[in-house]
């Protein structure tokens, strides 16, 4: 039996913060301040509890690195988060506008009515 029987991801929330902890090699109070200043967001169960993701997990061992080997602030973890996941999305829309223009020029070469 593997994840997919359970229709799990990398972005499901399936720890609970103490198992986090653990994984990332944190304090479960390190996570709660992360959590407040928004580095991470892990999801929530019905009675508030924070549930991390195995990419919630990896992020955590990302901020920490950044915070003790390359010596930036939370703030600027913060800043270079938010960079990385608008720097995602905009190669993502590139690849998108790529393949458009690829079939447009397509059509135009063939000379076929757009569908």
């Amino acid at each position: 039996m593997d994840a997919r029987y359970f229709d799990l991801s990398d972005d499901t929330p399936v720890y609970v913060i103490s198992v986090a902890a653990q994984l990332s090699g944190l304090h479960p109070q390190t996570l709660r301040q992360y959590d407040r200043l928004g580095l991470v967001s892990p999801g929530r169960t019905a009675g508030r509890g924070r549930l991390y993701s195995t990419r919630d997990i990896v992020l955590l061992r990302e901020v920490q690195r950044l915070s003790q080997e390359e010596g930036i602030n939370l703030a600027g973890i913060k800043r270079i988060l938010a960079l990385e996941t608008e720097n995602l999305r905009m190669r993502e829309e590139l690849s998108r506008l790529k393949s458009e223009m690829a079939m447009i020029r397509a059509l135009i070469q063939y000379q076929l009515p757009p569908a």
